[in-house]
């Protein structure tokens, strides 16, 4: 489980009641990752829908470094949502990257329930999309 406090100050979950908090804070667990540790390792089939909590985590696809991702960023939800393997590595940058983690066949009832998180999600996905493109 993890504490209502670390989710209460993330943007993904900024629109959500106290009780609502406290109902994902319960179905979360908390995932502790040491320095160049993969979370997700490319080729493999997403599990876990990840939220970061505290610290850092690069995305490498091909082994190039694509981005970085920071408390409030999320990652594994493509390959959950669409059933396909995850293309990149993503790799614990910081000495912990500390981490909500949702198991995958809990990620749609999720957002079928706090359609407010779904919402937050296609915006953040819509601007990374905008960012990785020229004609942005």
């Amino acid at each position: 489980m993890v504490d209502v406090d670390s989710l209460a100050r993330l943007a993904l979950f900024a629109d959500l009641t106290a009780p609502e908090l406290e109902a994902i804070a319960h179905a979360v667990d908390e995932g502790r990752y040491d320095r160049a540790t993969k979370v997700l390792r490319a080729g493999l089939s997403g599990n876990s829908f990840y939220v970061i909590l505290d610290g850092e985590a690069v995305v490498i696809v091909d082994g190039a470094e694509r981005a970085r991702l920071r408390a409030g960023d999320f990652f594994g939800e493509i390959s959950i949502l669409t059933g396909v393997p995850i293309i990149a590595d993503v790799v614990a940058e910081t000495e912990e990257l500390r981490c909500a983690v949702l198991p995958g066949p809990e990620l749609k009832p999720l957002l079928l329930h706090h359609p407010h998180i779904a919402i937050r999600m296609l915006e953040l996905g819509a601007r990374r999309l905008r960012a990785t493109t020229l004609w942005g």
